[in-house]
């Protein structure tokens, strides 16, 4: 069974950073669709940045952290990690993380436990 341990958040003034990292195990990592999304309260979760399975794995982010944050994956480690810049006070959620893979018998999602990141002005 797939298990995601996220790491990294905290509290920063605006205009600070922090890294997030997710470490991933219970499965073969690189075959897996990693992402990083976020949730506030009586919101929807929002995607925040994916990166495709492989050694070289296409990236994508959501338009309100394009140029701030980074998404990287370690396939030998099996972490997936997000470095935020320059960070906004809108930033404040919970960031969750999430692997997916997709076979012939169907996809499959599994997520992690959160972790709090607060922006404070």
């Amino acid at each position: 069974q797939v298990q995601l341990v996220e790491s990294g958040g905290g509290l920063v003034q605006a205009g600070g950073s922090l890294r997030l990292s997710c470490a991933f195990s219970g499965s073969t990592f690189i075959i897996y669709d990693m992402g990083w999304y976020r949730q506030t309260p009586g919101k929807q979760r929002e995607l925040v940045a994916t990166i495709r399975s492989g050694v070289i794995g296409a990236r994508a982010y959501g338009e309100s952290v394009k140029g701030r944050f980074t998404i990287s994956r370690d396939n030998v480690k099996n972490t997936v990690s997000l470095q935020m810049n320059s960070l906004k006070v809108e930033d404040t959620a919970v960031y969750f993380c999430n692997a997916k893979v997709t076979t012939i018998r169907g996809s499959n999602d599994y997520w992690g436990q959160g972790t709090q990141v607060t922006v404070s002005s």
